[in-house]
């Protein structure tokens, strides 16, 4: 948008016809006298007589340019400080080897978990545009995808990049609830929660989901817990010694005592997603989370713009003057 930084300066251009009008009423200085109105009048043609207005419409063109650049006209992209309801928001993703398990659909096809997870999460993000919100996947460790940002644009770019096989497999909840809780701590928002999706048990890391549940207790960060996947076996993409690929029944479990623990003890929830709908309709429900209302700093940037005033206007000096030595000069 534009901004100008001396914006009282533009009340001069109020000044510009009336100066016209003025210079108008009075008509022009004479260059020669005459005994009699008859010689002037003869002399005065109605083709230089038009030809002279163009010379105090430059005038007026320059005047209005000059007055514009004084008031130091600035692109400004972003803006400096703004009042926003949101809260700190951690988003843990599990990317393990079970989350490509077939048991989920996309507009009534079947999809795997991770490709319906990034969907859902990527419509959560773009419903709460003022909170700064983090992301993590994570399989046999954890791994920082984005760190808590309000460009979201940005963070839904990252959010496309996180596939299951990018870590080494396993599923390190509890590593992931420390990451999460360890980024947040030193945040000054009032209200910080993590949300943290799996579709198995804790197998790996070094530190338990209970642990980690404990040190958010402390820092009164909530963990809300959701557990994806639907019961039983599900169909999963492998690939066979020889390099075939197929689809075979496997079954997930869910350590779901575990995760409601944790979802208690830091005053959250826990949440079963067996489908794409259920799965939905649970980011909707914690989308409804109170909000705290803080000032948010934004970085701007500023770009001048007078000067590309002040060329049109000497531009259009440049013009009168030299048409003021020609053909439009004053009679005679």
């Amino acid at each position: 948008m534009i901004h100008f930084n001396h914006p009282e300066v533009l009340w001069l251009l109020a000044l510009v016809p009336l100066l016209a009008f003025v210079r108008g009423r009075r008509g022009l200085a004479c260059a020669v006298r005459y005994s009699t109105a008859q010689t002037a009048k003869a002399l005065a043609g109605a083709r230089k007589s038009r030809a002279g207005k163009w010379l105090g419409t430059l005038r007026a063109l320059t005047l209005g340019f000059l007055i514009l650049a004084l008031a130091q006209p600035q692109i400004v992209h972003g803006t400096t400080e703004v009042e926003a309801s949101g809260i700190d928001i951690l988003l843990g993703v599990d990317v393990s080897g079970s989350m490509k398990a077939l048991d989920f659909t996309i507009k009534g096809k079947p999809a795997n978990r991770i490709d319906v997870v990034k969907q859902v999460v990527a419509r959560f993000v773009e419903e709460r545009p003022n909170d700064r919100i983090g992301l993590i996947a994570f399989a046999a460790q954890p791994y920082l995808v984005s760190p808590l940002t309000l460009d979201h644009h940005w963070l839904q770019q990252r959010l496309e990049t996180i596939n299951t096989g990018m870590l080494e497999d396993g599923t390190a909840i509890g590593s992931a609830i420390a990451s999460g809780v360890n980024r947040l701590r030193g945040q000054k928002a009032k209200s910080k929660i993590v949300i943290l999706l799996t579709d198995g048990m804790n197998n790996a890391g070094k530190v338990s989901p209970l642990t980690a549940a404990e040190a958010a207790e402390a820092l009164g960060i909530k963990v809300y817990t959701i557990g994806a996947g639907s019961r039983g076996e599900v169909p999963v993409p492998a690939t066979d010694r020889f390099g075939n690929r197929k689809i075979v029944m496997a079954r997930v479990d869910i350590d779901e005592d575990t995760l409601e623990k944790v979802a208690e003890m830091t005053g959250a929830r826990y949440y079963r997603a067996t489908d794409t709908d259920s799965l939905g309709k649970i980011y909707n429900e914690i989308n409804k989370l109170e909000k705290t209302t803080r000032k948010i700093k934004k970085f701007e940037h500023r770009n001048q713009i007078f000067s590309w005033l002040l060329i049109p206007a000497l531009l259009f000096l440049g013009i009168e003057l030299t048409l003021a030595h020609t053909r439009f000069r004053r009679l005679p």
